[in-house]
């Protein structure tokens, strides 16, 4: 018998963090004359976050255990005509555990940020910033419509733009925050057409409703064409995930938007906005299934982004940028899942990639710290030693993004592999062939950066340019380990990278853990197929040693090792040997180029062209200063005709009699 959850402890869950937030965010900064001091302000905001886990944690188990269920209208905003705009929440499985994962990232970087962002005059804001965007990411999640899903969806972009140009005053900071502001614009139009497609031929906004009437959309066409409805509808909304999960050609901001402090990399880019778009294509997979157009589309962009991206993390030396590329390739790798029809995994590589990727973003704000303020892998080297503890955490979120067997990136990672090897769409082979080499890559670059921080010789003092951030000051000295409130995280975090894909795999992917939450259509196969060789997580883990991920994983370590602690001349042989492929790497394919003088200037020239001709010329000129001037005109024809005298009055009236006889007289005969 399943359990109804309560509406007050739900709405509980966003509602805490936003408190923190407007604490912090007003009575903690100059807006409200600086109140509360630092300590009140982390206090309230990571009490709150605090508030929302045990919460998240306590409905999760509720669904798990008593197969609890929550689908109800918290508060009707706007009726027009049928369609009513909600606010309201769903609560299943798939919400549940986005809840856990997404309030656990945020609680483990509230508690690091007391550390990375102790020095900073902005540490009030930044914690108010990331509440607000907790906030954001749960009414996203927790939506049981479009609207408020949309409302979250733009929520987390705007409290991104304010996070990745923190530090306004640096001029790389206000581009990048701009950069993503726009592309992702690019994307949420694209989104918003497909909302309102569904809105104006299912006449709801609510989900349930959406799918009930899925069928009678299936048979629909696109007016004036002979395409699908659906199909249109599909590729609308993941246009929108394209942007949101920075997806190939809409990746572009997310490396830039490394310029924020590191935390917000590992909020952003790890459990939250990121994963938005995956979560919205597995929330509405009974559109997606009925389209397999829909479906090739996104295992290709899933797999360009997967692979492509990977290639340009092994020529980066910024320690951010390399797990930034890192992000953006498993991205690529949960797209390539749902374009498979294999919802589910793409939510359990979403879940596991979380943990790892949060460890791997705060481990390297932890060198950052460590090594004073230097970001570039090329200037560390033996800091094992010296940090002992952000040392192995790495180690063990390196080992948990390669897909280890037994790690909990394994077990999601491989999944995807063999459920697009069972795909029967035409794309399927394309994009099986992308996964499996972007294995190796991603085991070449995860290592050749574990290798350069932690091994090797020292070169932390042989920096030529050594950059210190102008936010944290400059310093001096042997590295060191982190303040326990940065290093309690990393090992909290290091816990599930290692263990929660054995514990979960069996529910999530083969038990009943999503079931009636996520549609797949019988046709498509790569789930039945997955199903078939599963024997449970620990003969999983044995069989892979059979398998070619394990060893496309394990000669990118090899490699790595053999290139930058064997032979360290190699990789600038290699350089030197091929400089038009790494120019290519370096210029990001050209596609930033490309954007700001093609796009871009195309934009521009639209935008003088419209304010020029259309704003000064048309409206100014002709509208308005024509439209007084016409009038100057007539008034003035007006007063020469009204003299005021009596004889050209009665010279008109003569005149007019004269004209009205001739045309009677002579011309209408």
């Amino acid at each position: 018998m399943s359990q109804t959850l309560s509406a007050s402890t739900l709405l509980a869950v966003p509602l805490a963090p936003l408190v923190g937030s407007l604490l912090a965010g007003i009575l903690g900064t100059q807006f409200a004359g600086n109140r509360i001091g630092r300590a009140t302000s982390h206090t309230v905001t990571i009490l709150g976050v605090l508030v929302a886990f045990v919460l998240s944690a306590m409905t999760l188990h509720s669904v798990v255990t008593e197969n609890a269920f929550f689908n109800q209208t918290i508060y009707t905003w706007m009726v027009v005509g049928d369609l009513r705009m909600e606010v309201g929440f769903l609560v299943d499985s798939l919400t549940a555990m986005m809840m856990v994962v997404v309030t656990f990232v945020s609680l483990m970087v509230h508690l690091y940020t007391i550390g990375y962002m102790e020095e900073d005059a902005g540490y009030n804001r930044f914690f108010a910033y990331i509440s607000l965007f907790t906030f954001s990411m749960l009414m996203l999640v927790m939506s049981n419509n479009l609207l408020q899903l949309f409302f979250g969806w733009e929520a987390v972009g705007l409290v991104s733009y304010l996070l990745i140009g923190f530090w306004f005053n640096k001029p790389t900071a206000t581009f990048a925050n701009m950069k993503a502001f726009l592309v992702n614009r690019v994307g949420d139009f694209g989104f918003i057409l497909g909302i309102g497609l569904i809105a104006a031929y299912a006449g709801s906004l609510n989900y349930t409703e959406i799918f009930s009437k899925s069928s009678d959309l299936g048979n629909l066409y696109f007016p004036g064409t002979d395409w699908m409805l659906v199909t249109v509808v599909a590729i609308c909304l993941f246009i929108g995930a394209m942007g949101k999960s920075a997806q190939f050609p809409l990746h572009v901001w997310l490396p830039d938007s490394m310029e924020g402090p590191t935390p917000i990399s590992a909020l952003i880019h790890a459990a939250t906005m990121v994963t938005a778009g995956i979560f919205m294509v597995s929330r509405m997979s009974p559109i997606f299934e009925m389209s397999d157009t829909a479906l090739n589309f996104i295992l290709v962009i899933g797999a360009i982004t997967a692979l492509f991206m990977g290639f340009l993390g092994i020529i980066q030396n910024d320690i951010k940028r390399v797990v930034a590329y890192s992000t953006l390739s498993q991205l690529g790798y949960m797209t390539v899942a749902l374009g498979a029809s294999a919802y589910s995994v793409a939510v359990f590589h979403l879940m596991t990639h979380a943990f790892f990727k949060a460890l791997l973003f705060l481990g390297a704000g932890s060198v950052i710290m460590g090594v004073h303020h230097n970001q570039d892998i090329r200037w560390m080297g033996g800091l094992r030693k010296y940090m002992p503890i952000t040392w192995i955490t790495s180690l063990l979120g390196s080992l948990a993004l390669i897909g280890t067997p037994l790690f909990s990136g394994f077990y999601s990672k491989d999944s995807i592999i063999e459920a697009v090897a069972f795909s029967d769409l035409p794309a399927a082979g394309f994009a099986s062939f992308a996964v499996l080499a972007g294995v190796f890559v991603t085991a070449f670059y995860s290592f050749r950066m574990y290798f350069l921080v932690f091994h090797g010789k020292e070169r932390y003092d042989q920096n030529p340019e050594a950059h210190h951030d102008d936010h944290h000051g400059g310093h001096s000295g042997k590295p060191h380990e982190s303040p326990w409130v940065v290093t309690l995280p990393l090992v909290l975090l290091a816990v599930p990278s290692v263990f929660i894909g054995f514990l979960t795999v069996q529910p999530m992917l083969f038990g009943e853990f999503f079931k009636d939450v996520i549609f797949v259509d019988a046709r498509h196969g790569a789930m039945a197929g997955l199903e078939g060789i599963f024997h449970g997580p620990l003969a999983m883990a044995v069989h892979a040693l059979q398998t070619a991920p394990f060893w496309l994983a394990l000669a990118g370590v090899v490699t790595a090792y053999y290139m930058y602690m064997i032979n360290p001349a190699l990789p600038a042989a290699i350089k030197k040997s091929m400089r038009p492929i790494y120019s290519l790497l370096e210029n990001k394919y050209y596609m930033d180029w490309f954007n700001e003088n093609v796009l871009a200037r195309f934009a521009r020239i639209l935008g003088a062209g419209l304010w020029k001709v259309g704003d000064q010329a048309l409206i100014d000129g002709a509208v308005v200063n024509g439209s007084w001037k016409c009038v100057g005109w007539i008034a003035g024809i007006l007063r020469w005709i009204q003299s005021g005298y009596i004889f050209h009055y009665a010279l008109i009236m003569l005149l007019g009699v004269f004209g009205l006889m001739t045309y009677f007289v002579w011309l209408n005969k």
